[in-house]
């Protein structure tokens, strides 16, 4: 049985990618709900508007004249305007986009630890200088794991994995912390997204806890045509590549997804400018944004990128899937899909609108794709979800205290 606490004070440190703060959100509400005390460090400011009631904003400003402060505002742009695929998207990633974030947000991280002070630091596995500035400052922290393919990177890809270890280990030293380890994972408390069967087959210290995904359950004004979606009889599927590519082969990609699907007796819901084309097929519902957790129970498959969100978002609906990986996590993410049976595989570069046809037929029409999808859903269901995240953050806050009274 747990043990209760009085209100505490928790803050997370995040990056200003949507994937990664949105469990923040969803884990901060129920600390929120609980009594607590809840901020957040971002240099994105219009997280604001998002925070759950009662959360505070803890933004790290700089003088408007600082051009390093101009390039803070660029870093998303950056990821999402950039043609990187594979291994190189990671190299990019941590040098052009992750070291130089976290060396700027590192003062502004130490200053409002040091206002806030925080019974306990949950800094998300990206943001090291959370990590970095926590142990500076001599506070506990937890690390938040939104991508799981960063832990199972040492045993698939072990060259990677000691590359990235490097950079970080480069920026701890810069950062006055000389060890021969990454503390990005925390080891009082690292907390992975996903279920231990989705993860997979890799040994790991007691400190790593699978909460499940950590969904949040945002409200939205998002304008959907529901009448015309639940008009027809028919399967219906969703197509996504997410919001992190925004670049020219964009196009590309949906004009083969037109000629998969736009004869099939299936509606299609694509997440896309509408003006991307002049004209779109009859059973195609586009649009730029959708309320993407109300439609899931309503679908029947989804052929997305292999975010990670997205997939368990799916998964957690039971839904088989076509995953089509870009860069970063997503070709890891993929190979879970396909390795646990609940979904198939294409080459972003290279599938062909008959690939894509089959797959999504052969998705639809055979059952074991389901089967799996479903034992998945299951998976995470056990493994608790927000609830559970905010009970391990508690009881770390609750060992902290006991073991500040024994000394």
């Amino acid at each position: 049985m747990l043990q209760k606490i009085s209100m505490a004070k928790f803050v997370f440190i995040v990056p200003p990618l949507t994937g990664h703060i949105n469990p923040t959100l969803s884990m901060g509400g129920v600390l929120l709900e609980r009594g607590h005390r809840v901020g957040w460090i971002t240099l994105d400011q219009s997280l604001a508007a998002k925070l759950p009631a009662g959360g505070e904003l803890l933004h790290i400003s700089y003088e408007e004249s600082d051009q390093q402060k101009q390039e803070s505002e660029q870093y998303l742009d950056i990821i999402t305007k950039k043609i990187v695929y594979g291994i190189d998207s990671i190299k990019f990633l941590y040098e052009e986009v992750l070291i130089p974030l976290n060396r700027h947000s590192y003062e502004g991280i130490a200053s409002w630890l040091d206002k806030f002070e925080p019974d306990l630091v949950i800094t998300d596995h990206q943001m090291f200088a959370g990590a970095i500035a926590a142990t500076n400052k001599g506070l506990p922290y937890t690390t938040s794991v939104t991508a799981p393919a960063a832990i199972k990177v040492m045993d698939e890809l072990p060259k990677v994995h000691e590359w990235e270890v490097n950079q970080i280990l480069s920026l701890q030293r810069e950062l006055g912390i000389d060890t021969i380890s990454s503390i990005a994972c925390s080891d009082l408390l690292t907390m992975v997204f996903t279920s231990r069967d989705f993860f997979g087959e890799m040994e790991l210290p007691p400190y790593y806890k699978f909460t499940g995904p950590v969904i949040h359950r945002r409200p939205n004004n998002i304008i959907f045509d529901w009448i015309k979606f639940k008009a027809a009889d028919r399967p219906k599927v969703l197509v996504s590549i997410g919001t992190t590519f925004d670049h020219e082969h964009k196009k590309n990609f949906f004009a083969k997804v037109v000629e998969a699907l736009g004869q099939e007796d299936i509606t299609v819901v694509i997440v896309s400018d509408p003006a991307l084309f002049d004209q779109w097929p009859n059973n195609f519902i586009v649009k730029s944004q959708v309320p993407q957790l109300e439609l899931l129970p309503h679908l029947d498959a989804v052929v997305c990128h292999g975010g990670h969100n997205t997939v368990c978002e799916a998964l957690l609906n039971g839904l088989p899937m076509v995953v089509i990986p870009i860069a970063y996590d997503q070709s890891h993410v993929a190979g879970r899909v396909v390795r646990t049976g609940a979904g198939q595989r294409l080459n972003f570069n290279r599938f062909k609108a008959s690939h894509l046809k089959q797959a999504v037929n052969e998705i639809l029409r055979t059952p074991e794709y389901k089967i799996a999808a479903e034992q998945l859903k299951q998976s995470f269901i056990e493994a608790g979800g927000t609830g559970t995240a905010a009970d391990l953050l508690e009881q770390i806050v609750i060992k902290q205290s006991l073991e500040a009274l024994k000394n």
